[in-house]
C-alpha cells in the first residue's frame, strides 16, 4: 500500500472566525481524536480536496505528519472519521480524522468496481449495480483502495451476491453475506398497443329493399279492409 502522507500544523485558535480565515488562506481546518482526546490541526486544503473526492481518501490509511512549536514533529496514522461541505459549492470545509492502532482491526468501508462486463449485457440485458460499497474488517495496512469483481459470467436473470467476492487475505468482509450487489435482467418489451375500432352500425338500406317495403304497405291495409 502506498504511503499518504499529509502535513499539518497544530492549530490553537479554534472557532468559526478563525475557521473562515483558515479557508480563505487556503487551509483547512481539522480535527485528530485520539483515546477519548482531541486535537485542532490545520492542513492545505487544495491537497486535501483532492485526497477526499479521488475515492480513496476516504478509506485510506493516512499519516499526518504534525508541526507543533516550530520544530516538534511527530507522525499519526488516521483514517477519515467524517468530513462536511457547503451544500451549495460542494467546497470542502472540514476534516475529522482518528487516530488508529496499526495492530488492530478496523472496519472500513470500500468501493467496488466491475472490471468485466456481464456476458448477458451483451445479449441485451439491463445491468443493475445495487451495491457499490461493501464493508471490511482489516488491519489498517491491508486496506484495499477498491475492489474489483469480475463479472463476466452474469447471465440474464442471473445475479452476483456478497459472498460470490473472492477472499483476501488478511481481509474479511463483514457486509451482509446476501446482499445482491448485481443483477441482469431481462430486456423490457413495448407492448404494442392495439387500438379497437368499433364496428360502424349497418347503414339502413334505401335500395330496391326499401322500395320494396314501401310497396307492400298498401296492399297490407287493402287485405284488411
Amino acid at each position: 500500500m502506498e504511503k499518504i502522507l499529509v502535513r499539518a500544523d497544530a492549530r490553537p485558535e479554534v472557532g468559526k472566525g478563525v475557521a473562515r480565515s483558515l479557508r480563505r488562506s487556503g487551509l483547512l481546518p481539522a480535527v485528530v481524536y485520539s483515546g477519548g482526546e482531541s486535537r485542532p490541526i490545520k492542513i492545505h486544503g487544495k491537497d486535501m480536496t483532492k485526497l477526499i473526492f479521488s475515492g480513496t481518501g476516504d478509506h485510506a490509511l493516512i499519516t499526518i505528519e504534525l508541526h507543533e512549536d516550530g520544530s516538534k514533529k511527530s507522525e499519526h496514522s488516521v483514517l477519515v472519521k467524517d468530513y462536511q461541505t457547503d451544500p451549495v459549492s460542494d467546497e470542502l470545509l472540514h476534516v475529522d480524522f482518528i487516530e488508529v492502532s496499526l495492530k488492530e482491526l478496523v472496519k472500513v468501508t470500500v468501493p467496488v468496481v466491475i472490471v468485466k462486463e456481464p456476458i448477458g449485457i451483451k445479449m441485451g440485458g439491463i445491468l443493475e449495480h445495487l451495491l457499490r460499497d461493501l464493508e471490511f474488517e482489516c488491519l489498517p495496512t491491508q486496506i484495499p483502495d477498491k475492489i474489483e469483481i469480475d463479472a463476466s459470467h452474469i447471465d440474464i436473470g442471473q445475479s452476483l451476491h456478497v459472498s460470490d467476492v473472492p477472499e483476501q487475505e488478511g481481509i474479511k468482509i463483514i457486509s451482509d453475506p446476501g446482499g445482491v450487489i448485481l443483477n441482469v435482467s431481462a430486456p423490457k418489451v413495448e407492448e404494442e398497443v392495439v387500438e379497437e375500432v368499433e364496428e360502424a352500425a349497418e347503414p339502413e338500406l334505401v335500395g330496391e329493399k326499401g322500395k320494396e317495403e314501401t310497396k307492400e304497405e298498401p296492399a297490407k291495409e287493402e287485405k284488411e279492409k
